[in-house]
């Protein structure tokens, strides 16, 4: 029971914050999108192929968080050219809202229309704590299963998209879109589903116009 509340305490007070996140971005005009999946499902890659389809009509910035490691900060700036920041978390294996809105703050937000979010990877603990972004895009790589929804409900169950990545290497894994489709619907029935290789560039475009048209509906509305 003191287990229990203590963690509801901390989402509690999570949660309070996140409101601040949405003010700042709502005042700047930044659409903020936050990136989630397990290790390895292709986060970085999938934002190295994205963000020049967005680029044109947007400035973008990007938050990479990881435990260690500027690796994958250093991929997205070679590769894409725009604003990026390495976030180090010292072993925690989320982001709060507070690591969200010091990220923020370090990226600087003037100047930008767009930013990224590259969780930790982790198919757990990041689900249970709000960033403040606008859209939760969840991915789901081919290797993992097709059963990943059923097993790790809650990640799928705050996605606003899903996107499958690695369809390339489909034919070595029993994998079957038709039940991974199923599965993410009976955990979140509102999300729409991707299904795209990062490596053939196939299913990225269809990925960047839902996007845009998510980032249009925030602008419009302001």
């Amino acid at each position: 029971m003191k287990t229990v509340l203590i963690k509801e305490d901390i989402v509690s007070r999570n949660n309070e914050r996140a409101k601040d996140v949405r003010a700042l971005t709502r005042n700047k005009n930044v659409y903020y999108v936050n990136v989630m999946s397990s290790p390895g499902a292709g986060k970085t890659t999938l934002l190295e192929k994205l963000i020049p389809l967005l680029g044109d009509r947007y400035r973008i910035g990007v938050i990479e968080a990881d435990i260690d490691s500027d690796k994958d900060a250093l991929d997205v700036e070679r590769a894409t050219g725009v604003k990026t920041i390495q976030m180090h978390t010292g072993g925690a294996c989320h982001i709060t809202c507070q690591m969200s809105m010091e990220a923020l703050q370090a990226l600087g937000t003037d100047g930008l229309d767009l930013i990224f979010l590259e969780n930790i990877g982790n198919l757990v603990c990041p689900a249970e704590f709000d960033t403040g972004a606008d859209l939760n895009l969840v991915l789901l790589s081919v290797p993992e299963g097709d059963d990943k929804p059923l097993k790790y409900p809650l990640m799928f169950e705050v996605a606003s998209a899903v996107a499958v990545t690695k369809t390339d290497v489909a034919p070595i894994f029993d994998f079957s879109r038709a039940a991974a489709a199923e599965n993410v619907r009976r955990r979140n029935a509102a999300a729409p589903v991707f299904f795209l290789s990062a490596k053939k560039g196939e299913g990225i475009e269809e990925l960047a116009d839902y996007l845009l048209e998510q980032i249009d509906k925030k602008l419009r509305s302001m």
